[in-house]
């Protein structure tokens, strides 16, 4: 296909530059839109509404092969029935992860004197308790799994001191929205940027706790195995874990039948070190992702297949 003449190219280029901001506050103003109506509804008809519709059409879009090539390789033995089945349940997850992102402040009823009697239930709230109170840092990882956001929501519910890492979309209006929601039900935000990394060691330097996504591609990061295949990760976990030799913790939530949801939180763990007893950083990205993959096997139609996990 012959390619355009040069002044065609440039024109096409002050096109964009021209409707770039109008398109901006326009899907700016679709997603304030969508916020607005999924609040209208109680949850599990705004969730169950989404997710009928996200189970519905998702399959059919262009992604949707990526997740089934993903979930090809990482489950061989499965047919593909069970694979389309598993497609389904992870758009029905995303439907209702945005429903429940609409309404993010009132989805935490977390009673310590009846733990099992609101909608969430808490697995390991003593270690969260231990951890806020014992004066050290620690680490957080968590991945793409059940609704992930109410990682952070827990964290600020127990007054763990500390912040998430998270990463803003493109759209500066967009983002602003939602780090306005995220704000308050969640600890300190750490945009993911140029100075994040500073933040982040002066919080851990000062006692704080952080949590972050460990479950995706990253460019130039150690090769972990995951799901018996190499793929590369974001060191950054486990270089802060080296540098404070600080206590590293899972946390996921699982999505429970009823628009229920169960947060869960290991216990420390065990990361490898080198001959001067430091934290070894591949082996210790390694020993995380096994957890993340154990976390997989158990609810596949929980985790994000979407993204190209491996490349």
């Amino acid at each position: 296909m012959a390619r355009l003449p040069p002044p065609v190219r440039k024109a096409i280029r002050r096109l964009k530059l021209v409707l770039a901001p109008a398109a901006e506050v326009l899907v700016a103003g679709y997603v304030r839109f969508s916020v607005w109506w999924l609040r209208l509804w109680p949850l599990w008809l705004s969730a169950g509404g989404m997710a009928f519709w996200a189970k519905l059409l998702g399959p059919f879009f262009a992604v949707s092969k990526v997740a089934r090539r993903n979930l090809t390789a990482a489950f061989p033995d499965k047919s593909k029935a069970e694979i389309n089945a598993l497609v389904r349940g992870l758009w029905a997850n995303m439907g209702r992860l945005t429903a429940e992102f609409a309404q993010q402040d009132r989805l935490w009823d977390y009673d310590p004197a009846h733990p099992g009697a609101g909608r969430v239930e808490v697995k390991g709230a003593e270690i969260l308790e231990r951890l806020r109170d014992d004066g050290r840092p620690a680490l957080f990882f968590t991945a793409h799994t059940g609704n992930w956001e109410m990682c952070a929501i827990a964290g600020a519910k127990f007054d763990v001191p500390g912040g998430v890492l998270y990463r803003a979309p493109n759209n500066k209006r967009a983002a602003a929205l939602i780090e306005e929601m995220r704000s308050g039900t969640m600890p300190g935000l750490i945009r993911a940027g140029r100075d994040a990394g500073r933040q982040m060691a002066r919080m851990l330097a000062e006692g704080q706790h952080l949590g972050m996504l460990i479950d995706q591609y990253w460019t130039g990061g150690p090769q972990v195995m995951f799901f018996g295949r190499p793929c590369a990760t974001n060191p950054t976990l486990a270089r802060l874990a080296r540098q404070f030799d600080c206590p590293v913790h899972g946390m996921r939530v699982i999505r429970l039948p009823g628009a229920r949801f169960r947060v869960e939180i290991t216990e420390e763990v065990p990361l490898p070190r080198d001959a001067e007893g430091r934290i070894e950083v591949t082996g210790a990205m390694q020993a995380v992702t096994s957890v993340i993959e154990g976390w997989v096997r158990e609810y596949p139609d929980q985790w994000l297949w979407l993204h190209r996990r491996w490349r």
